[in-house]
């Protein structure tokens, strides 16, 4: 089963290429890589043209990360793919063989696993546990975390692909889609699966809180769906508790 891995960047010379390390020594073999890149004007374009052929990447202007990730997906020629942000690393080489081994001993559809958020020393500051899958997590402000969330190609060819109008909540919307509305088959792995340095889109600041709050209201309005009235302050809240278990 080939499994495609995708990066989204933008002036992202600082930290792609330990990215990439931890993407193209993942023992499990047979990984398609892509990067996706936003026509960065720092050394992102020198760091990937030093792979060679280890990448197939393009670089192009777009609308945003959510269009980003949707033309990585529409390039995948995987069965599988997966996600993996320019600042983000997998945590040890057999990170995707635990992906490929759940899909091939399952009938599912997606598999996903915990993440730990890390500081420049590399140090553990806020743990995401994810947890065994239950539909109705999602009304109680659960979801999975998105760079541990592996997909079936053709589950993006049925469903549909990110949407680019969201600017923080693109991912939640794609999974709450996927997961609650659809409800496609899905499994855990428990197991850390990525580490993320701190400072992501949706977490640099109060305002991109609220903003992302407001986008996850909308996430459930297009898809036709109701949360109960706590649902959407129950999402940022469980976060609380992943500073506690860190």
């Amino acid at each position: 089963m080939k499994i495609s891995i995708i990066t989204i960047s933008y002036n992202s010379a600082a930290t792609i290429r330990y990215t990439i390390e931890s993407v193209i020594s993942q023992d499990y073999p047979n990984i398609e890589y892509i990067v996706v890149d936003g026509k960065s004007t720092d050394q992102t374009i020198e760091i990937l043209k030093s792979y060679g052929d280890k990448i197939r990447w393009i670089s192009e202007k777009d609308k945003g990360i959510y269009d980003a990730m949707s033309k990585g997906v529409k390039m995948a020629t995987g069965e599988v793919v997966g996600i993996v942000n320019s600042d983000d690393y997998y945590p040890d080489n057999q990170t995707i063989s635990r992906v490929a081994k759940a899909f091939q001993e399952k009938n599912i559809d997606a598999v996903y696993g915990d993440l730990q958020y890390v500081d420049s020393d590399e140090k553990v500051i806020r743990n995401w546990k994810s947890g065994d899958y239950e539909r109705e997590n999602f009304l109680k402000g659960w979801m999975p975390p998105h760079p541990t969330f592996f997909l079936k190609k053709s589950v993006y060819d049925k469903y549909g692909y990110y949407d680019p109008t969201f600017r923080s909540a693109g991912d939640y919307e794609l999974m709450l889609r996927m997961l609650y509305k659809n409800q496609i088959s899905v499994a855990y792995i428990p197991h850390v699966q990525m580490k993320m340095r701190v400072g992501g889109v949706s977490n640099v600041s109060i305002k991109n809180r609220i903003r992302a709050n407001k986008e996850d209201r909308r996430a459930w309005k297009i898809n036709g769906l109701k949360p109960r009235w706590y649902t959407l302050f129950a999402k940022p809240l469980s976060k609380v508790f992943q500073w506690i278990l860190k």
